[in-house]
């Protein structure tokens, strides 16, 4: 993928901080019944006690909010690090597709933040670990990296390559938009009293129209400015078949499991960013029909 476009003025570079900078929020408006005690002890163990925050995801949803920010002055990539400014062009890219595109569909798009950080920091869904590898907090709009799981996605995923790299970026990105749309709260509304099976085929459908959305984003990207290169789309499914879980739970020695998965398997994870970057429409990324 050509990385000579323009950065992003969205990047949030906390590398350098320890983990100690960021917000936090309280989402209210959503627990119906629920006392603001009950909401702040909640809170409290989101942040304090590391809670994984796709689990709170699962509780919190991004109504209204009572928010306690907390940010540190926007720090200057450094010149040499390539990896951060290649992300930095590939958000940029998806600023200026969806800027576009949403519009078209009756939403405006607003841009999410982008963070960069090393091994943990404070999010307004917990604290973020490199550990789950990257993901989207709706809470705060921002979607959070440590760059370490690119080395990861060569070594131990076995899927190198520039646009494996954006393929993620898009992903998180797909997340925001399905955020902005509604969807994902709808979703969230939908888990309410599931048992946990139909919670997680509501998670995967929510994941594979995320990868849609990617590919979606590559589609106009490359239309617009012939981003992609030779072997990009191969390096992107590459990357999709991966991380889909029953590879996944294989590589890990486990049983393959149907009803844990989360995300997708790997088959329905390179089909949906396919449909998305053959059709370059959101109305054809409707995984939950």
């Amino acid at each position: 993928m050509r990385d000579d476009g323009r950065e992003s003025d969205n990047v949030e570079d906390r590398r350098e901080s320890g983990g100690s900078e960021g917000g936090f929020q309280l989402p209210f408006g959503n627990f119906r019944g629920m006392s603001i005690v009950g909401l702040l002890v909640a809170g409290a163990a989101a942040y304090y006690f590391d809670i994984d925050p796709r689990l709170i995801l699962n509780l919190f949803e991004s109504g209204s909010r009572t928010e306690v920010q907390h940010s540190a002055p926007a720090r200057p990539i450094p010149a040499d690090d390539k990896q951060a400014k290649f992300v930095s062009v590939v958000l940029a890219d998806t600023e200026d597709v969806w800027r576009e595109l949403l519009p078209k569909h009756g939403k405006r798009y607003s841009d999410p933040k982008l963070v960069l950080f090393r091994g943990s920091t404070p999010t307004a869904c917990g604290r973020g670990k490199a550990a789950m590898g990257p993901f989207y907090c709706p809470a705060d709009r921002k979607i959070y990296i440590d760059l370490s799981f690119y080395d990861e996605m060569k070594t131990r995923y076995r899927a190198p390559g520039d646009f494996a790299e954006a393929y993620v970026i898009g992903h998180e990105v797909g997340h925001h938009v399905q955020n902005l749309l509604g969807t994902m709260a709808k979703v969230r509304r939908q888990q309410d009293g599931k048992s946990e099976a139909a919670a997680n085929a509501l998670s995967v459908k929510l994941e594979l129209q995320a990868d849609c959305y990617a590919g979606v984003w590559g589609h106009h990207a490359d239309k617009a400015r012939h981003v992609l290169q030779k072997g990009d789309i191969e390096e992107a499914l590459g990357a999709a078949a991966a991380i889909g879980d029953d590879t996944l739970q294989k590589r890990a020695g486990e049983t393959v499991v149907p009803e844990s998965f989360t995300h997708g398997s790997s088959a329905e994870r390179v089909r949906w960013f396919k449909v998305g970057m053959e059709s370059g429409d959101l109305k054809a990324c409707d995984t939950f029909n």
